[in-house]
């Protein structure tokens, strides 16, 4: 979903429909920039509410959203702190391969690539420029 807006209990029933687990607004359109610029992307998913998937569960409310979400703070905090030690070191290969997502993506033959374009890409896509 892209945010910042709640979805709709239909479109909840519809994703739910498509296998979709957890509705979240903040991994489109980071994900797919990441990937296009090579970089290893993870979410964390915070849940705030059940939405359609509990139907004994309270309709969602602004105010129960951010309740929940003040919770999950001390907790986003946490992991955020238990995590940076590991940014820092050296890494091998991705192995979902997103240290190579652009190997092949560029199709437009050298000679026929504006320059001006490209010394605007090579900060994140000059290895393969």
């Amino acid at each position: 979903m892209e945010g910042p807006q709640f979805s709709t209990r239909a479109e909840s029933n519809l994703y739910r429909s498509w296998g979709c687990s957890v509705i979240g607004m903040t991994n489109m359109p980071e994900a797919t920039l990441a990937r296009e610029a090579e970089i290893c992307y993870a979410t964390v998913a915070m849940v705030t509410d059940y939405d359609c998937w509990h139907e004994d569960h309270d309709n969602v409310t602004v105010e129960s959203v951010v309740k929940t979400m003040q919770g999950n703070s001390a907790k986003a905090k946490a992991l955020v702190k238990a995590v940076i030690p590991a940014l820092g070191q050296p890494r091998g290969l991705c192995s979902a391969g997103c240290d190579r997502a652009l190997e092949y993506a560029l199709i437009t033959a050298p000679e026929a690539r504006d320059p001006a374009l490209i010394s605007k890409l090579k900060v994140i896509a000059g290895r393969v420029l």
